[in-house]
Order: C-alpha cells, then sequence, then structure tokens
C-alpha cells in the first residue's frame, strides 16, 4: 500500500514538473529559450502601445516612458486572470540599441507575467500566439494611444461582421492591411476587434439576397393561394355582398 502512495506522488511530481505552466506546484517560468526567440519589429511607431496581428500571433510594443515594470494577463472562462506566454521579448533604447531576454526579467506568476525591462525610457516588444478572428487585450497602459494592424485581407466597415471597441477610432489602409488608431488616449479598459474576410461580406450578402427572393416567393404564393380561395367562394356563391336592407324573414341568400 505504501509502495503504490509513494509510485502515485512521484507520478504526480513528475507531470507537475513537466508541464511548465500552471501546475498544483506553482505557476512555472517561460524558457530562456522561449524568450529569445528569434522576432522582428516595427520599432517607428506612432502611437503609444501597437499591435501587429496575424492569423497565428500578434505582436506588442509598448512605448514605456521611464516605466519599469509592465504586468500584462489575460481574461479566462468565469473572468479568471492567467499570466500570457511570451516569446521574443527585446527592448529598444532611445538611440536605437536592441537588447534580447538576457537584459530583459520575466516572471510568471498564478494570475500574470511580469516584465521588467531595463530601467530608463524606451519601447518594449513581445510576442504572443494566437487564434480566431477577434484581437481582445487589456489596456495595460492606461491614458495611451493605441494602434491595431488587423490581418491582411481582413475588415471591420461591415457592423453585422465585424465590431471595434471602444469607439473613437479612425482606420486606414497601409501596404494592403487595415489599421484602427486611437489617436486620443484610450480611457476603456480594454480593446476589442473582431474582423471579417472580405469573401465573407460577399457570401453574406448573397444568403441575405437568396433569404429575400425566398421570402418574396413565399409571399408571391400565399397571395395566389388566397385569391385562388377567393375565385372558389364566388363560384359557390359564398361571397355575396349582404347588406341589411336584403335581410329578411326568410332564409339567407343560396338557402
Amino acid at each position: 500500500m505504501r509502495k503504490r502512495f509513494v509510485l502515485a506522488f512521484a507520478l504526480l511530481a513528475l507531470l507537475a514538473a513537466s508541464a511548465g505552466c500552471s501546475s498544483v506546484f506553482g505557476p512555472g517560468d517561460i524558457s530562456q529559450q522561449q524568450l529569445n526567440k528569434s522576432a522582428t519589429y516595427d520599432w517607428k511607431t506612432s502611437e503609444d502601445v501597437t499591435y501587429n496581428v496575424t492569423s497565428g500571433q500578434y505582436q506588442a510594443v509598448y512605448n514605456l516612458d521611464k516605466k519599469d515594470t509592465l504586468e500584462i494577463h489575460q481574461e479566462e472562462s468565469f473572468g479568471e486572470e492567467a499570466p500570457v506566454e511570451i516569446s521574443g521579448v527585446q527592448f529598444q533604447y532611445p538611440n536605437g540599441t536592441v537588447v534580447g531576454a538576457d537584459q530583459i526579467s520575466v516572471h510568471k506568476t498564478k494570475s500574470s507575467t511580469i516584465i521588467r525591462p531595463p530601467k530608463g525610457p524606451g519601447k518594449l516588444a513581445y510576442t504572443v500566439s494566437r487564434q480566431g478572428k477577434t484581437f481582445y487585450v487589456p489596456t495595460y497602459l492606461e491614458d495611451r494611444t493605441y494602434e491595431v494592424t488587423i490581418p491582411r485581407g481582413m475588415r471591420v466597415d461591415t457592423f453585422l461582421l465585424s465590431d471595434v471597441r471602444p469607439g473613437s477610432y479612425e482606420t486606414s489602409m497601409q501596404d494592403g492591411r487595415e489599421h484602427i488608431v486611437w489617436s486620443q488616449p484610450v480611457k476603456s479598459d480594454s480593446i476589442s476587434v473582431r474582423y471579417y474576410l472580405v469573401r465573407d461580406k460577399w457570401i453574406f450578402a448573397g444568403i441575405v439576397a437568396l433569404a429575400l427572393l425566398v421570402g418574396l416567393a413565399g409571399l408571391a404564393y400565399y397571395r395566389y393561394q388566397i385569391r385562388q380561395l377567393e375565385r372558389e367562394r364566388e363560384e359557390m356563391g359564398l361571397n355575396m355582398d349582404i347588406s341589411d336592407d336584403d335581410m329578411g324573414d326568410g332564409p339567407p341568400p343560396g338557402m
């Protein structure tokens, strides 16, 4: 019995150690290999925070402006907060020098990922894996300007197929990709962008047109049936007008 207990405990410890991330013994840390993963960032950003969103990941660039710590998290089911699995973390000094993860401290807790870049002004960048046609991220830097670049071929110009929050944003096309810019400091707690593929717009329009045609055909058939019934009633003499003057003591017409 004791041997079984020891074996079960050892197996549990092995699984916990190999899990890497959150486990019963703690959240774990991101590997240095993952943090040093090769990445190329666009440091020439005009907004305080920019997100370059593609089909399988997004790249974030923050103008920290002497902020010495950035704490990031993601929301899971039931509103719980969880750390973010980042990779390719880099920091750019004002003179253009870029350093990697060797000079950036990254620590993961149960609910967040804490990033401490070198002291002083500069820009911090990292990469996060993602999927789907909705991009959501908390606004970690308050009262800052933001920009989101969505994947190539995607749009946000049809309200039935897309949604952008908060409002008061502007859009523009650059190199075939749509850019969403909040040029005024964002007060919202988060940014959410739901976009669609261009061809989905035409598919949706085709479905709507087909539904209208089916509806019109159904209405025409319904009116045809009503008129057919009226003709049959007239032939049977059931649609004769009956006024008060015609009413007498005798039976109704047709009887």
